[in-house]
């Protein structure tokens, strides 16, 4: 029993941060200073209908407002919006209810245009698709 009790101190201890050289800069995040929080707003009618928006001094602005869902989730919408290294504003709006998240930005990958052989294939698919049908007799 005393092995055990030994064995997980030991785990802990060995699993906790490491505190030695700690640099008040890393290249993960170059300034660790505080940043200052300009507005905070949230309310939550307690009904299911909620919001919040925040703003920080380095240009780190978040807007959301929730509304209930037709199948028991919340529907959420807004954007948030962020300062990119060279200095240009990213800003990304979405919503997530029922059918998923679905984010829009012109930042956002978004996949090329099918060229119209692939388009015309797709098209002779499913006209085909009824007449091989597995229920259909000859």
């Amino acid at each position: 029993m005393k092995l055990l009790i030994f064995a997980s101190l030991a785990a802990v201890a060995l699993a906790s941060p490491q505190f030695r050289g700690f640099q008040r800069t890393s290249p993960v995040r170059p300034n660790l200073d505080h940043i200052a929080i300009l507005s905070d707003n949230r309310y939550d009618q307690g009904d299911g209908n909620f919001g919040y928006d925040f703003e920080t001094e380095h240009g780190i602005k978040v807007d959301v407002q929730g509304t209930p869902g037709s199948q028991g989730q919340s529907n959420i919408g807004g954007f948030y919006r962020f300062i990119l290294d060279d200095g240009t504003t990213a800003e990304i709006r979405y919503v997530a209810d029922e059918l998923g998240y679905r984010p829009e930005s012109p930042l956002l990958p978004t996949p090329h245009p099918l060229p119209q052989h692939a388009i015309d294939q797709i098209r002779f698919a499913e006209s085909q698709r009824g007449r091989n049908s597995p229920d259909r007799r000859f």
